[in-house]
C-alpha cells in the first residue's frame, strides 16, 4: 500500500513538472519570418485593392482572414454562427436638391449647394430669413436673444466669436464645440429653437469648387449604431454673391466682423424672401464585418483575451493601391501567426485557460468603426475580457527616432492606465523572451498625436477593458502614403515584436486571476 502511493505521487508530480516545462517558449517559434511573409504578402497584395472598409478588397481580407482561421482550427463564436461579425454602413446621394427664392430658380454649384450626408428628404418654405449671426446660443454668448425665428429661415455665419485673440466660450481659449462638431450643433439648435431650415454661409468659402460640388451630392461612408438620429433643420451653404442678395450691402460689414471674431449677436435683421427648397435623397446599405475566431480555454473558459488588429486600410485612389502592409497588414498578419502558435499548445494539450479571442476589425481607418460596434455589441462578456493587446504597425522603424536600440523597440501605449498589474507582466514576458525596449512616450499626456485615442484599443479601454497598444511610430515617411509596402517591412524586428505580445498573452490567458482594474481612464477624447 505504501509503496502504490508512493508511486502515485511521483507520478502526480512528474505530471505536474511536466506541465510547467510548457510555456510561451515552447511555441514563439511558430511565429515565423516565413509565416509572417506568407500571409503578409498576400494581405497587402494589389489583389486586396487596399481593403478599404464597405469595398469589394475590404470583403476578399475578410474571406482570407476566415479561411486561415479556420484552417488553424480556431472555433467560431457560437454567437455569430459564422466567424464574421456584420455592421451596417450608409452611403447617401441626392436624388433632387432645388431652390427657389422670390420664385427664382438657383444654380446649385455656383449660388448654393446642399448636404447629402446633414440633410434629410423634405421641403421646407418661409416668406421670412433671420439673420442670427453664428448661430449659436450658449451661456456666455447668445445670436438668438430677442430674436422669433419660428417657421421661418436662419441665417448665419461659420466660426464662433472672439474676445482678442481667445475664443469667447470655451474657458480654455480654444475654440468650442460650435465649431469642433460642425454644422450639426447649429442645425440641432435652429430646430429646437423652431426654424424651418437653416442658410448657411462659411466665411472661408466664397464659391464652390468641382470637388465641394461633387462632394455634396454624394456621401462619404456613414456609421450610426442604433444611435437616436438628433433633429435639426435642412440646410444650404450659399455663396458670397447670394449672400448679399439676400442680406443687402450692409453683408460685407457682417462678413468683415465675423472675420476677425467679433459679437454678431447685436445684429438684428430680418427679411422678407419667399424661399422654397426641396430635397431628397436615397441611402444605400453596405455591410463591413470584423473577423473573429476563439480557441477556447480549461478552467477559465469564461473569462477572456483578446488579441486584435485592424485589416482595413485606405482603398485605392485615382487608380492607385494603398497597400497598407504596415498599417495594419503587419497588425492582422501577426494575430494570424499568434493564432498558429496557440492553436497548435491547444493541439499538444497546452491550451490557455482564458479562452483567446482573435479578432481582426474593419472601419479602424474611418474612424474605429469595428471597434466601436464590437464595444457596443461584445460576443463575450466585456466585464470577463481581461484584457485587450491591440497591434496596429509593428512591422517598420519609426523614421524619426534617433536612438542606439533603433533595431530592437516598440511603443508601448496605455501601460499606466487602467490596470497596475499589466505593464508588469508585460515587462517581465519581455525581459525573459525578448529583450526589446519598451518605450512609454505616447503616454505623455502632453504627447500632441494622441496615440491612445487613435486605434481599436480605446473603444475597449472606454468601457473599463485594460488594453495594451503596440506600436512602431511610423507616422511620417510611408504612413498612409502609396509606398506602405511590403518590401520595406523590417522582418526579424517584425517578428520578435509579434512574438513579444504572444509571450505577454500566455501569461494573461494562463495566471489565477484576471487584471485587476484599478485606475481610471484618463480624461480624454478620440
Amino acid at each position: 500500500m505504501k509503496s502504490f502511493f508512493f508511486i502515485f505521487c511521483i507520478m502526480l508530480t512528474s505530471s505536474f513538472s511536466f506541465g510547467q516545462i510548457y510555456s510561451s517558449s515552447n511555441y514563439a517559434s511558430v511565429i515565423s519570418i516565413e509565416e509572417l511573409q506568407k500571409h503578409l504578402t498576400i494581405i497587402a497584395s494589389d489583389e486586396m485593392e487596399g481593403r478599404e472598409t464597405g469595398t469589394p478588397g475590404q470583403r476578399k481580407a475578410s474571406a482570407y482572414i476566415e479561411n486561415q482561421f479556420k484552417s488553424i482550427g480556431l472555433e467560431a463564436p457560437k454567437q455569430l454562427k459564422g466567424y464574421q461579425q456584420f455592421f451596417s454602413l450608409n452611403q447617401d446621394s441626392a436624388l433632387k436638391d432645388s431652390l427657389t427664392i422670390n420664385g427664382e430658380i438657383k444654380k446649385y454649384g455656383i449660388d448654393y449647394i446642399g448636404n447629402v450626408s446633414l440633410n434629410s428628404t423634405g421641403v421646407f418654405a418661409s416668406d421670412s430669413i433671420v439673420f442670427v449671426g453664428y448661430g449659436i446660443e450658449d451661456d456666455v454668448y447668445n445670436d438668438y436673444l430677442k430674436k422669433n425665428v419660428v417657421g421661418k429661415v436662419v441665417v448665419f455665419v461659420s466660426g464662433e466669436p472672439k474676445k482678442g485673440k481667445k475664443y469667447l466660450i470655451n474657458p480654455t481659449g480654444k475654440k468650442s464645440a460650435w465649431t469642433s462638431s460642425g454644422l450639426s450643433k447649429k442645425l440641432e439648435l435652429a430646430k429646437l429653437k423652431g426654424a424651418v431650415g437653416a442658410i448657411f454661409i462659411n466665411l472661408q468659402q466664397d464659391n464652390f469648387s468641382e470637388t465641394i460640388v461633387k462632394n455634396s451630392l454624394f456621401s462619404a461612408l456613414n456609421y450610426i449604431d442604433n444611435q437616436e438620429v438628433s433633429q435639426k433643420v435642412n440646410c444650404i451653404t450659399i455663396s458670397h454673391s447670394l449672400a448679399t442678395q439676400i442680406l443687402g450691402d450692409q453683408f460685407d460689414d457682417y462678413l468683415d466682423a465675423a472675420n476677425k471674431g467679433n459679437l454678431l449677436n447685436e445684429i438684428n435683421v430680418e427679411k422678407a424672401a419667399k424661399i422654397e427648397y426641396e430635397f431628397a435623397k436615397k441611402t444605400k446599405n453596405i455591410l463591413a464585418s470584423n473577423v473573429i475566431g476563439i480557441i477556447e480555454g480549461t478552467d477559465k473558459k469564461n473569462e477572456y483575451v483578446v488579441l486584435s488588429a485592424h485589416y482595413d486600410h485606405l482603398g485605392k485612389k485615382n487608380g492607385v493601391v494603398y497597400n497598407g502592409a504596415d498599417d495594419d497588414g503587419s497588425g492582422t498578419v501577426a494575430v494570424i501567426a499568434m493564432a498558429s502558435a496557440f492553436a497548435k499548445a491547444k493541439k499538444e494539450g497546452h491550451g490557455p485557460r482564458r479562452t483567446i479571442v482573435f479578432m481582426t476589425v474593419s472601419g479602424e481607418e474611418k474612424g474605429l468603426w469595428g471597434s466601436e460596434y464590437y464595444s457596443n455589441h461584445p460576443v463575450f462578456s466585456l466585464e470577463k475580457t481581461s484584457v485587450d493587446l491591440n497591434t496596429d504597425m509593428i512591422g517598420r522603424i519609426d523614421t524619426e527616432r534617433k536612438l542606439s536600440d533603433t533595431l530592437n523597440y516598440v511603443y508601448v501605449v496605455g501601460h499606466d492606465k487602467l490596470s497596475s498589474e499589466l505593464p508588469i507582466i508585460n515587462e517581465e514576458a519581455n525581459k525573459q523572451h525578448t529583450k526589446l525596449t519598451l518605450d512609454y512616450k505616447f503616454d505623455d499626456p502632453e504627447d500632441p498625436n494622441r496615440i491612445y485615442y487613435r486605434s481599436d484599443h480605446y473603444n475597449f479601454a472606454r468601457k473599463g477593458v485594460p488594453v495594451l497598444f503596440f506600436y512602431d511610430g511610423m507616422l511620417l515617411a510611408d504612413y498612409h502614403q502609396p509606398t506602405d509596402d511590403v518590401e520595406k517591412i523590417n522582418w526579424p524586428l517584425y517578428q520578435k515584436r509579434a512574438q513579444m505580445i504572444f509571450h505577454t498573452a500566455w501569461e494573461i490567458a494562463n495566471r489565477d486571476e484576471m487584471l485587476v482594474r484599478d485606475k481610471p481612464l484618463p480624461v480624454g477624447n478620440r
